[in-house]
Parts: structure tokens; C-alpha cells; sequence
């Protein structure tokens, strides 16, 4: 069985000029979108629970232990 990369992507929010779903100081979970990110976006699940695409520069990746990252999700 192969192992697929379950590990989840993560993201601090700097900015969210005009973007009433986001809030500066968050961390939220990415999607990979590889079409988005030619663009300079990246799609997050945002306040609304769903997600969209922002402008990359709105945030900084993180690197979370696998601990951090599973109790992110299940918040």
C-alpha cells in the first residue's frame, strides 16, 4: 500500500484586504490547487467554512508537528 502525503498544509493569515471571510493572526488549512498556484493563489477554507482562492501574499506557510496539524483539523 502506498503511502499518500496525508500531511496537511497550513497558513497564518497577514492581510485580508477586503476579504470579510479571513482574519489577520489565523491559521488556516490549505488545499493543494497547483492552477492557483501558478497565479499566486492559494485556495483556503475560510471563515465561512468552505473554500476560496486568495492571494498567496495574503499569508505565510507554517510547519506544524503532526500533533498541532490534527488538532487544527478537528477544531
Amino acid at each position: 500500500m502506498s503511502k499518500k502525503n496525508t500531511e496537511r498544509q497550513f497558513v497564518l493569515c497577514l492581510r485580508n484586504d477586503e476579504c470579510e471571510d479571513l482574519e489577520r493572526g489565523k491559521v488556516y488549512e490549505t488545499l493543494p490547487d497547483a492552477s492557483a498556484a501558478k497565479d499566486g493563489y492559494i485556495r483556503v477554507v475560510d471563515e465561512s467554512g468552505e473554500d476560496y482562492l486568495y492571494p498567496a501574499s495574503f499569508f505565510e506557510p507554517l510547519k506544524l508537528s503532526r500533533k498541532v496539524q490534527q488538532a487544527l483539523a478537528a477544531a
